[in-house]
């Protein structure tokens, strides 16, 4: 265990150096047919213009029931009853809160907002089934929080909740031109592995893809599948690192022209050269029965020592806490170099995750954007990391704090990675059905015996269609 001394400044500049702070959000959203979210453009919400009251600059009613709904996913939902929802009541001691946690988000939510009722007052829309943010902003079902990231913050009134997090977690959750999610965790991606286990055997962590296939033979040698993502349900967790490695090889540009639909973009030459050398680690070092598992399956894998490398973001440790054995050692790896790589090992991708709304047409849209000032508050997030284990955007709210082995390992990989840090990608939540396509791309190229031609060239297609389709209107960043 070790103790963070100042996690603020250099997540902070970790964060600017993503270049968060140079997006610039279109004028328009995705409008995609296929999700449907009943209402208007027009919001119900009968919020406050700030009150001047700092303990309560939304104009919360003390008695008013509050409805939150949780993805029950990697980081659980034991910080939103254990933590979030405590401060809340705390605030507001006659306030009644109604906690679902829901691993089906979208299933579960959607015929609620498509027939109007029961609108949940605050939503963590993350996960497998997560709704489509754009459609929901076109139905008019999300709150616009213009004024809740300029309303004073909890623990200084002098600051205002977006100076109270890091640059650019306000501009990560803008869609339409106008901040509509409250991206909560800033999550580092990578491969993760054993440490305890390589150390036995005398493994280092590759730096180059030469010296990870040369690894993977010895682990292969070892009875151990050197690689290993869940098919099923997960294979976004591939395709992130096929954008990273991308991104390494071609810089941050790589990915902001493909959120942007730039011609070409998928079949770049960066893009390409990723999904070869993933392709190549799949077909040769996993197995494709790992196409009918989910998630959780095969981090049990990795937990028995079965599996070796698996990509995650650092929720990891977390999830499998009451699985994995107290000798596992969580440890996460950058991604290694193909050759010739713009940002080098060992950069690393940092980036605001987790997206929560408020519900635009919910009962109580005012309690909702205090919810989510409490959540951003550092006793906020110190439950969140205490109940979670994951680092959120607010500055400075883990100094003092112990880390397990696993956050210890990503201060130590944020800290060697310096200025190398990887971008994150918005295409995601703008182009629900281009990240549908690139799901079953990803399987294709690494479980099916695909090329990196057919996806870079499927891939193009898709967003081509995308581009060309009128009724969708674009974003740019």
């Amino acid at each position: 265990m070790s103790e963070v001394k100042s996690q603020g400044i250099d997540r902070r500049q970790l964060l600017q150096r993503v270049g968060l702070t140079a997006l610039i959000a279109g004028p328009g959203i995705s409008m995609l047919s296929a999700c449907a979210t009943g209402g208007s453009t027009n919001s119900t919400s009968t919020v406050k213009s700030n009150t001047g009251n700092a303990a309560n600059p939304f104009g919360v009613k003390a008695g008013a029931p509050l409805d939150v709904v949780i993805f029950k996913g990697g980081y659980s939902d034991d910080y939103a009853t254990q933590s979030h929802e405590v401060l809340y009541v705390k605030a507001f001691p006659g306030a009644k809160v109604t906690h679902e946690g829901i691993v089906a988000i979208g299933k579960t939510l959607q015929p609620r907002f498509t027939g109007g009722t029961q609108i949940p007052d605050v939503i963590d829309n993350s996960g497998t089934d997560l709704m489509d943010n754009a459609a929901l902003v076109a139905a008019g079902q999300m709150q616009d929080l213009t004024q809740f990231w300029a309303a004073p913050s909890v623990d200084d009134p002098k600051v205002t909740v977006k100076d109270s997090v890091l640059a650019g977690a306000m501009e990560s959750g803008v869609l339409a031109g106008k901040p509509y999610l409250m991206n909560y965790v800033a999550t580092t991606y990578g491969l993760w592995y054993n440490q305890a286990l390589f150390d036995s055997n005398g493994w280092t962590a590759p730096k180059t893809f030469d010296e990870f296939k040369a690894l993977c033979e010895k682990i292969k040698a070892k009875g151990i599948t050197p690689f290993a993502y869940a098919g099923k349900n997960a294979s976004y967790y591939m395709y992130w690192l096929i954008e990273m490695t991308a991104a390494k090889l071609g810089g941050n540009q790589v990915l902001l022209d493909i959120d942007n639909l730039k011609d070409g973009a998928w079949t770049a030459d960066p893009v390409k050269k990723a999904a070869a050398a993933w392709a190549e680690i799949c077909q040769k070092y996993s197995d494709k029965s790992y196409l009918g598992l989910i998630h959780t399956q095969v981090q049990t894998l990795q937990d028995q020592d079965k599996v070796a490398f698996y990509p995650s973001g650092d929720w990891l440790e977390n999830e499998m806490k009451k699985i994995a054995p107290a000798t596992f050692k969580y440890t996460i790896a950058a991604l290694p170099d193909v050759g010739g790589d713009q940002m080098a090992y060992p950069a690393i991708r940092v980036a605001p995750g987790e997206a929560f709304f408020v519900g635009a047409k919910g009962a109580n849209p005012a309690g909702g954007m205090e919810y989510l000032r409490r959540m951003l508050s550092k006793e906020g997030a110190q439950g969140f990391f205490q109940k979670a284990g994951g680092m959120t955007v607010v500055k400075g709210a883990l100094e003092g704090l112990q880390l397990s082995a696993g956050a210890t390992s990503v201060v130590a990989a944020q800290k060697a990675a310096g200025a190398g840090i990887i971008t994150d990608s918005r295409f995601e939540n703008w182009y629900k059905q281009l990240e549908t396509e690139l799901r079953t791309q990803t399987n294709l190229l690494c479980y099916g015996g695909g090329t990196a031609d057919a996806f870079c060239t499927n891939m193009q297609k898709a967003a081509d269609k995308i581009k060309a389709d009128s009724s969708i209107t674009k974003q740019t960043r």
